[in-house]
């Protein structure tokens, strides 16, 4: 009997000294709204969960400027674009400085002179110009057929030829430039039959200065001839002109 109530005893005091070390454990417990709550903390706990993003701040500065970067690579050549529209016309510029004379250029007028005619009588008179009247080109009416003579406008270097049936007797003619005989043409006569005599030649003329042709001699040698079916011509035309004179 006094062992058990030994042991409930012991047993008494012991519940009553855990009870006063709760009870002090209790009023020691610090606050946990005060600063120095957690001075001694318990092990860690979990992580918790992560919160809403917070709203974007204002904008910083501008920094200062980065250096200049290496240029890249040239890209492709893209498609040529449309055409725009015509833009308004700029204002005048001021008038630009004279330039130098440049070379003298041919003439934009074209000059002619040119004449093809034939004869329409038999043995003409020697000694005098043929009258060629059968007109085939006289469009400048640069030869005279009432004289028989080209009557030269434009000073220059002119071709002239002539070209003659002969019939009945010889023939010698010659073309002359200014009351001198240029050239001679002779050619004889075979009888039973009908011949040709022609000449040609380049001359230089100056304005006034007159061309024709005649016999030469006197008669015995003015077997130049025309009909129907034959033809003696005489013909000249402007090769070109001296531009200096014009």
């Amino acid at each position: 009997m006094r062992g058990s109530a030994g042991f409930l005893l012991c047993s008494l005091l012991l519940l009553l000294a855990l009870h006063g070390t709760e009870v002090a454990a209790q009023d020691d417990q610090p606050d946990p709204k005060m600063p120095c709550a957690n001075w001694m903390g318990g092990a860690p706990g979990h992580p918790g969960h992560n919160g809403l993003p917070g709203r974007d701040g204002k904008d910083g500065k501008d920094g200062q400027k980065g250096d200049k970067g290496e240029p890249g690579l040239q890209g492709a050549r893209g498609d040529t674009g449309e055409k725009g529209d015509t833009g308004a016309e700029g204002p005048r510029g001021f008038p630009g400085h004279m330039g130098m004379k440049g070379q003298k250029g041919e003439s934009a007028y074209v000059y002619r002179s040119a004449f093809s005619v034939g004869l329409t009588e038999r043995a003409p008179h020697p000694n005098v110009p043929i009258r060629f009247t059968k007109i085939f080109y006289n469009e400048q009416n640069h030869y005279d057929a009432s004289t028989g003579k080209f009557i030269c406008i434009i000073p220059g270097t002119y071709f002239f030829a002539y070209h003659l049936t002969v019939y009945m007797t010889d023939v010698k003619v010659s073309l002359f430039k200014k009351d001198k005989a240029v050239i001679f043409t002779y050619d004889q006569f075979q009888k039973n039959n009908v011949d040709q005599a022609s000449g040609s030649v380049l001359l230089h003329l100056s304005s006034g200065d007159e061309v024709w042709l005649q016999v030469y001699g006197e008669g015995d040698n003015n077997g130049v001839y025309a009909d129907n079916i034959n033809d003696s011509t005489f013909m000249g035309f402007l090769l070109y002109p001296d531009m200096d004179d014009h």
